[in-house]
């Protein structure tokens, strides 16, 4: 057989798999549904096999409930045939997928293409959510970026680095300059400015971040070196987002020794601290590991 039978060969085997796959989903379709606060002790041990991977829908399930405008989205959950779960799912503005079998995984997908809330980002651990895109998409619709992203995790023991006295809590008539820094970042990471596209919005939730004590600063005469916030938080994980060091201060271990100390600070109330960084990131990634952070697993982001 030469080379391009086989490929051809391949590539219709691959088409009538992932027919058979839609197929089968929507045959399941009946067994994935809008989920409750009745479910939400079912769902948080659901996501507790996996707390690392998870915080960020465990947070939200905290902080908000469920069922909650402040979600962005609408919780789903799919249940095979003797009615457990296998995948839970938040559907909406920032898409997480927490599915433990192909059958769960492609009929949330399904489900996502019903959307109200627009999707703009869709995030799961290592390459489940390119499957998931599979199934979501149209035949030629593609993500607008793609990016490969590093677990990083710490936990105890730590090292000490400096201690840096100017690290705490952010106040709320700090915003403005956190909330430039933040979508700094995020411009650099999604190629969106969420100060251009929603400002008011975007402002509300800084603030209420801020409110929750979940930033961390350092400010020196008045200008931000150091930001952190503080995304997601369960009683064993807190996950790390918006890492910002002021451009004139980088290169000079301010990052790491910051990070170092507001980790052992979180370590004090959980077992784990995590954050995801783009694989290119390289100068951020020696941050980490200079502050005590290894590097455990890798997912995909697609901003859609």
């Amino acid at each position: 057989m030469n080379l391009q039978l086989a490929y051809n060969n391949a590539a219709n085997q691959n088409a009538k798999s992932f027919d058979y796959a839609i197929t089968r989903a929507v045959s399941n379709l009946s067994r994935v549904s809008a989920l409750t606060e009745a479910d939400q002790p079912e769902v948080l041990e659901f996501l507790k096999v996996r707390p690392v991977h998870t915080v960020v829908m465990t947070s939200f399930i905290q902080d908000n409930g469920i069922e909650s405008a402040s979600n962005r989205g609408v919780f789903y959950g799919y249940r095979n045939t003797a009615g457990t779960l296998e995948g839970v799912a938040l559907i909406g503005h920032t898409t997480l997928v927490e599915a433990r079998t192909d059958d769960a995984l492609t009929v949330l997908a399904l489900k996502a293409r019903e959307s109200e809330t627009p999707i703009h980002i869709m995030m799961s651990d290592g390459n489940s959510i390119e499957a998931f895109w599979q199934y979501y998409s149209d035949e030629n619709q593609q993500p607008r970026l793609v990016c490969e992203e590093r677990l990083f995790e710490i936990k105890h023991p730590v090292m000490v680095r400096e201690a840096v006295p100017g690290l705490r809590l952010a106040a709320a008539d700090e915003l403005l300059p956190i909330a430039e820094a933040h979508a700094e970042v995020a411009f650099e990471e999604s190629g969106v400015n969420p100060m251009e596209k929603d400002r008011e919005g975007y402002l509300k939730r800084v603030l209420r971040r801020i409110e929750q004590g979940r930033v961390w600063v350092v400010f020196e005469d008045g200008k931000l070196i150091f930001k952190a916030d503080v995304i997601a938080e369960t009683s064993d994980v807190m996950y790390l987002e918006g890492i910002y060091v002021d451009p004139e201060n980088r290169g000079q271990g301010v990052g790491a020794n910051c990070l170092s100390q507001l980790s052992r600070a979180l370590l004090e109330k959980v077992k784990h601290v995590c954050l995801l960084s783009n694989v290119e990131f390289h100068q951020a990634h020696n941050a980490y590991l200079k502050a005590g952070f290894k590097s455990k697993d890798c997912c995909v982001t697609m901003f859609v």
